[in-house]
């Protein structure tokens, strides 16, 4: 475990600036969404497709990449997933098909969808346990840092050079993954060595279903399920959402980086307080704001009430992320840390799928926008319910 302050400030760079990227291709998606739908001539339910498949990938990724960081340790399959997630965006610039697009997106999303829960495993195995829940929002934070980089280079880009440069741009995290071949240390050397002797997948699914773990995973999975169903259900169609509220693709893109500079002081609020309020106190209330911010969102008719929402919803919800990954890993034990936390991101990225999809299909049955995000809304709630049952409070708990 690092103590030095100026050993966690690295770790904390080095790690977060591969969340960055992360998040950066994630955020453009987001954009090219509505940029394909143009070119390609794509219908709402193809729309919803794209970043479904991603989730479909991330699903996999989590759990399959969690499950291998527990046996071979945090480093290395933090490399690969970054590799992994960013050739395939290379690659991906390149296609002239919907369906080829959607096979890379998935690969893009196993990487990136192993590397989120894998990199929040390493930071807090790594860190003086008084600061952890700070330290891994902190890291958190930097997801919203690539929010705002997608926005800029998509509002620049996009409209004068296309969707292809874009993720080219997004591709070239992978010269990143060979500095931190050298330069990011690996936790635990001598407990990673021993754990190797460990069965990969039969004994790590049933720790997690023992007698001291079961309320844990529960929690843990509905959670995940309903926040990742909400988080790409909303923010995955939000310069769609408005554009289709009346205002063009250039406006899209600049209103929706408006709402994405929220995201920054919702990571740094959360961040302060919760190594005051707790973990759990923390994760609810930003929930609570996420949900109301949600329906206010949805139901907006006017300009101003639409960035007004929009700016709480980013405010609240990424948030709400941040005292996510720092309360996941603190709920197992080490020898299967990285793989509860990857298998319970693996079952919130099926939430992913169904989210996006469910805003195309209900678009093409011509839904109001007040509809589904109450619906988002109600799912916001419902993990809070499960959290304020079932969930424990870690805040001060030393890991092994």
């Amino acid at each position: 475990m690092t103590t030095n302050k100026n050993e966690t400030n690295k770790l904390l760079l080095t790690t977060g600036m591969a969340w960055l990227f992360d998040a950066m291709d994630v955020g453009m998606l987001s954009f090219i969404i509505a940029a394909l739908k143009t070119e390609w001539n794509l219908s709402e339910s193809q729309m919803g497709w794209i970043g479904s498949i991603s989730s479909i990938g991330m699903a996999v990724g989590a759990i399959f990449f969690g499950i291998l960081a527990d046996r071979f340790g945090r480093k290395d399959i933090l490399i690969i997933t970054l590799l992994l997630f960013s050739i395939t965006t290379g690659f991906s610039a390149f296609t002239t098909t919907y369906t080829l697009f959607l096979i890379l997106r998935f690969f893009v999303g196993a990487g990136l969808g192993g590397e989120l829960p894998v990199a929040s495993t390493l930071v807090s195995e790594n860190v003086p346990f008084k600061s952890r829940g700070r330290i891994v929002v902190l890291l958190e934070s930097f997801w919203a840092g690539g929010w705002i980089l997608a926005a800029v280079i998509s509002y620049f880009i996009i409209p004068s050079w296309g969707w292809r440069v874009a993720l080219l741009i997004s591709a070239l995290p992978a010269f990143y993954a060979l500095y931190l071949r050298y330069g990011l240390k690996e936790s635990m050397v001598v407990w990673n060595k021993k754990i190797k002797k460990q069965p990969l997948l039969k004994e790590n699914l049933l720790n997690l279903w023992n007698s001291h773990y079961y309320k844990t995973t529960i929690m843990l999975w509905i959670v995940w399920f309903m926040v990742v169903f909400s988080y790409y259900g909303m923010f995955l169609w939000l310069p769609s959402v408005v554009i289709l509220k009346g205002y063009g693709l250039m406006h899209s893109f600049g209103y929706t980086l408006i709402m994405t500079l929220a995201q920054l002081p919702g990571y740094f609020v959360a961040a302060w307080l919760i190594e005051k309020w707790g973990r759990k106190w923390v994760l609810t209330t930003f929930l609570v704001g996420t949900a109301i911010s949600a329906v206010g969102f949805g139901s907006a008719s006017t300009l101003i009430s639409l960035l007004l929402f929009g700016i709480l919803l980013s405010f609240f919800n990424l948030g709400a992320w941040g005292a996510l990954y720092a309360y996941s890993p603190e709920q197992y034990p080490t020898s299967v840390r990285a793989s509860g936390t990857g298998i319970a991101a693996g079952v919130g990225r099926l939430g992913g799928i169904l989210g996006p999809l469910m805003v195309g299909e209900m678009l093409t049955k011509q839904y109001s926008f007040t509809i589904i995000f109450s619906i988002f809304c109600i799912a916001i709630l419902f993990a809070v319910l499960a959290i304020i049952i079932l969930g424990k409070e870690t805040k001060g708990i030393k890991l092994e």
